[in-house]
């Protein structure tokens, strides 16, 4: 079964709360002093430090052997890159390490970032990972005529993923879209966003957009968050331009 939390959010522009997380458990966990450890804490310290911030998005991995090997996949979102990301970066690494003590993996989302630990070794392009997604709900819903602010929204954000869809023939490197468009009275914002490494980006856009929109109550607000794609809409500015 898909790894789901439903959230509420309040009406706060650009923040950078942290948002869920979830502790690898099946992959085990690591003695102190060990080489693991070792091999983890020299993945961080590159995270940290490492000038990936210009396009948001790092892939690194250390170990040979399957007892150490470690994988680090940090995606900061696409209107917060430079030393916006590497902050972002820092916070992830630092709460990771407190909410998932000892874990040799892990994921932990916030609003402007992604960080996942693993000790997978997959190869490039890999398939969307349907387990580790999970979705947030404004707690209002949308006044009015639900179904149509529903048609329209999804509309707006399939709109956005042949935008991403553009940009990956062309400069392959951050897969992102967002914009604003009026909406009655309301003026919806949105952004949908893939990870670099996702096999088939426009497939987990169009499945998360279809889960934003499962329920009969349409909220003013929402998000579906994983591992390979994001989305979002809301009806105020949540994005730096």
């Amino acid at each position: 079964m898909p790894f789901l939390m439903i959230h509420c959010v309040s009406s706060m522009n650009v923040t950078n709360e942290y948002l869920n997380h979830k502790c690898l458990l099946n992959q085990g966990k690591y003695n102190s002093r060990s080489e693991y450890e070792d091999n983890l804490n020299r993945l961080f310290r590159k995270v940290s430090s490492d000038a990936y911030g210009v396009i948001g998005f790092t892939d690194t991995s250390i170990g040979t052997s399957t007892p150490n090997f470690i994988t680090i996949t940090l995606q900061c979102r696409g209107d917060s890159i430079g030393s916006k990301c590497h902050t972002c970066a820092d916070t992830a690494i630092s709460e990771f390490r407190k909410r998932c003590p000892k874990n040799k993996g892990g994921i932990i989302w916030y609003d402007q970032c992604f960080l996942y630990v693993s000790t997978i070794q997959e190869e490039a392009p890999i398939k969307t990972n349907y387990e580790n997604i999970f979705s947030m709900y404004n707690s209002n819903n949308v006044r009015g005529d639900g179904n149509f602010f529903a048609k329209r929204a999804m509309d707006f954000l399939s709109e956005l993923t042949l935008n991403v869809e553009k940009k990956i023939k062309d400069i392959h490197v951050i897969l992102y879209a967002a914009g604003e468009k009026k909406l009655g009275k309301n003026k919806l914002y949105a952004m949908v966003q893939c990870i670099q490494l996702t096999l088939d980006c426009k497939s987990c856009l169009e499945w998360s957009i279809k889960k934003l929109f499962k329920n009969s109550d349409v909220k003013q607000g929402a998000r579906v968050l994983g591992t390979n794609c994001e989305v979002r809409y809301e009806l105020y500015p949540f994005l730096r331009s």
